[in-house]
């Protein structure tokens, strides 16, 4: 099952959030911004510290409850999933949500880049797809 998902922009500021589970705790606006902001910096200083030269930096973590996988775009923005630990094939659910936001928030002439995503077309669509991921 998919928890949630965040998408930060190259600068560390959270552009979109979405739980798609009832049952999560709710963090306050500023805390979610804090973890988007803190959850960038930890990336950065991973891949300078990987002892086998080039990293992509944090990929996975796991804790007892939930994984968090990030998903970065060669344009620095991370999309962060939460899922439950069983939860099976990520990559491909990353990859298909990544293609939601290529169609529907970058082609949508009145998107700016690094500004919150605020486009129905894209919360619809993600809405449909993420009970089938």
């Amino acid at each position: 099952m998919i928890l949630s998902l965040y998408i930060i922009n190259k600068a560390g500021g959270l552009v979109y959030q979405r739980d798609f589970n009832e049952s999560l705790n709710r963090l306050s606006s500023n805390d979610y911004l804090i973890l988007a902001g803190t959850f960038h910096s930890i990336h950065a200083i991973t891949t300078r510290i990987s002892p086998v030269g080039n990293s992509e930096g944090i990929e996975l973590l796991e804790a007892d409850g939930f994984k968090l996988h990030c998903f970065q775009t060669v344009t620095g923005i991370k999309f962060l999933l939460i899922t439950d630990p069983a939860h099976p094939n990520t990559d491909a659910a990353l990859r298909r949500i990544y293609r939601l936001y290529s169609d529907f928030v970058m082609k949508n002439p009145f998107y700016t880049p690094d500004m919150p995503i605020r486009a129905e077309l894209f919360d619809q669509s993600l809405q449909r797809t993420i009970p089938s991921l």
